[in-house]
């Protein structure tokens, strides 16, 4: 019987109208700026999209001059609701949204078991949003895909890259690193440490800690694979919540990055 995740925070993070929702993404991806280049690995915001929106849209604006169809997404994002060690896969053989339904790539899904870091626990996803929140956005800008989800917890750099590398795979994966940057600090405050973080990304540190991501386990791998390949980073957009839908009083800072 095929196990089906339903979405937990449309209506709250994004709209859970279908019509309202494609309206709201192909709005984001028309304002977010032309790039000259394409990529196929990107680092995404995941706050409700009133407030992070417009800079996850300048990350997944790449897409469209992407050359080659996407077969498979490799997701990874932080885990907000539940205790985690190393990383989670879901028990869920579907994840739907108000866009319709995505498969999850069960045979890649059963090669990655066999990793002493990776269990599959359905808790972990159930109402998790740094993952489900770029759903929608990859539903409104790719044909057709296969979804590898991972919820990270903690997990040290290695863990994540060595997952990671096994899944890399060529031109048709896409691979998606979900994570805020600062939090609840003033505006002025959160611009100097956003700054100073997407510097460390750019140099591809990976020794980033919570206080300057939530996701920092899985960024932090991947930087470290990245480091090994020789790949380099493009930062995109970098903002927080004072500059879209927030007061400046405590914010959260969100940043989109392009590896290749």
């Amino acid at each position: 019987m095929m196990s089906v995740r339903q979405p937990a925070v449309a209506g709250t993070f994004y709209p859970a109208n279908k019509t309202a929702l494609k309206d709201a993404i192909t709005h984001f991806l028309a304002e977010a700026s032309e790039p000259d280049f394409s990529s196929r690995v990107l680092i995404v915001p995941h706050a409700g999209y009133i407030y992070s929106g417009e800079v996850a849209a300048s990350a997944y604006k790449l897409l469209e001059r992407y050359p080659h169809p996407v077969e498979r997404v490799i997701l990874l994002g932080p885990s907000h609701r539940t205790q985690l060690h190393g990383l989670a896969l879901p028990g869920s053989s579907v994840f739907h949204t108000p866009l319709g339904a995505i498969e999850i790539d069960s045979e890649l899904a059963e090669r990655l078991v066999s990793f002493s870091q990776v269990q599959v626990l359905e808790a972990a996803h159930e109402l998790e949003h740094s993952l489900e929140v770029q759903l929608p956005f990859l539903q409104v800008c790719l044909p057709d895909f296969k979804l590898l989800p991972l919820v990270v917890g903690e997990a040290d750099s290695m863990a994540v890259s060595e997952v990671l590398e096994s899944v890399w795979g060529g031109p048709e994966t896409l691979i998606i690193i979900s994570t805020d940057l600062s939090h609840f600090h003033t505006y002025h405050e959160a611009q100097t440490i956003d700054q100073h973080t997407a510097n460390n990304i750019k140099d591809l540190q990976s020794s980033l800690t919570g206080d300057q991501a939530c996701g920092c386990h899985p960024l932090n791998g991947l930087l470290s694979l990245a480091k090994e390949k020789g790949m380099t980073v493009e930062t995109l957009d970098i903002r927080n919540s004072g500059d879209t839908a927030g007061s400046h009083d405590r914010v959260v800072g969100y940043g989109a990055f392009a590896i290749r």
